[in-house]
């Protein structure tokens, strides 16, 4: 649900907040949260160079590089299928495992769950593609793009074993502040926008749950679950995105995206399914 309920925020956000402005915020509010947290643990942010260095590739991957292309694409492309097409990341892990990493055992079941869940996403953009090659193909690629971000900092965040999940989260939050509060500044000149109310509440809802507490979660489950683990969750992730499009916003979904969703999400299950060959 925290990861599920972020489309429908995002796309109330970009109304009237442009994406870059919208992350700063999102990694902003989420920081405040985390630093107070592990305040109240008794912890402090690392003072190594090199730990801050794995902090900000991670945090580039996993926050302010995959969530300005994810709100960049939700401005063309509807909450719900924002939220399917972002739900792919597990198979991007298991390829990258496969080809490059190879830090998982992989068996026959995963490598046919990564090419089913890949006909999937075909298919949900293949329509588009064939209808016309606007800004709505290129919209739905950039939200691809940021679940392959979202596959290799699932991998990437096994580095972090040795600090608490709350220090983690918190430094790659403060590690993406850092970035993109000069960077909001110099592209959307802040201090000219108008958001509405209703955007400000989103963007606010968004920090706090679908960022600062799901990160609390996200760096704990890397830890116990491993990366392919922690990516399964995107298929409940698609399901909850869907749903709140379609009662929220009043999103419709045609029968070819349908299927796509669920060839997907067929991909990812048989990619996590436990089994005797893993």
């Amino acid at each position: 649900m925290l990861w599920g309920s972020s489309y429908l925020f995002i796309r109330v956000g970009v109304e009237t907040i442009p994406p870059a402005t919208l992350v700063t915020l999102r990694v902003g509010i989420a920081a405040l949260v985390l630093l107070v947290v592990i305040k109240a643990q008794g912890y402090s942010l690392p003072k190594d160079l090199g730990t801050w260095k794995n902090l900000v590739i991670q945090a580039f991957f996993n926050s302010f590089g995959a969530w300005v292309l994810l709100a960049w694409g939700q401005q063309y492309v509807e909450s719900g299928l924002a939220g399917v097409l972002n739900s792919t990341s597990p198979i991007f892990v298991f390829f990258i495992t496969w080809i490059v990493t190879r830090h998982e055992t992989v068996s026959i079941r995963k490598v046919l769950g990564a090419f089913v869940g890949l006909g999937g996403v075909i298919l949900i953009i293949g329509v588009d593609a064939l209808q016309n090659l606007g800004q709505q193909v290129f919209a739905q690629l950039a939200i691809l793009l940021s679940a392959m971000f979202y596959g290799y900092a699932a991998i990437f965040g096994k580095r972090f074993s040795h600090l608490p999940p709350t220090v983690t989260a918190a430094g790659v939050m403060v590690s993406a502040s850092v970035v993109l509060i000069p960077a909001s500044l110099i592209i959307d000149n802040p201090w000219t926008l108008s958001p509405s109310l209703l955007s400000l509440s989103a963007v606010g809802a968004l920090g706090v749950f679908g960022t600062a507490v799901a990160l609390l979660l996200y760096f704990r489950l890397i830890h116990t679950l491993g990366s392919l683990g922690t990516a399964s969750q995107a298929y409940l992730r698609m399901g909850v995105s869907v749903l709140l499009g379609i009662v929220f916003l009043g999103e419709e979904f045609s029968l070819v995206v349908g299927i796509g969703l669920l060839t997907a999400f067929l991909g990812v299950a048989l990619i996590n399914m436990p089994g005797k060959g893993k």
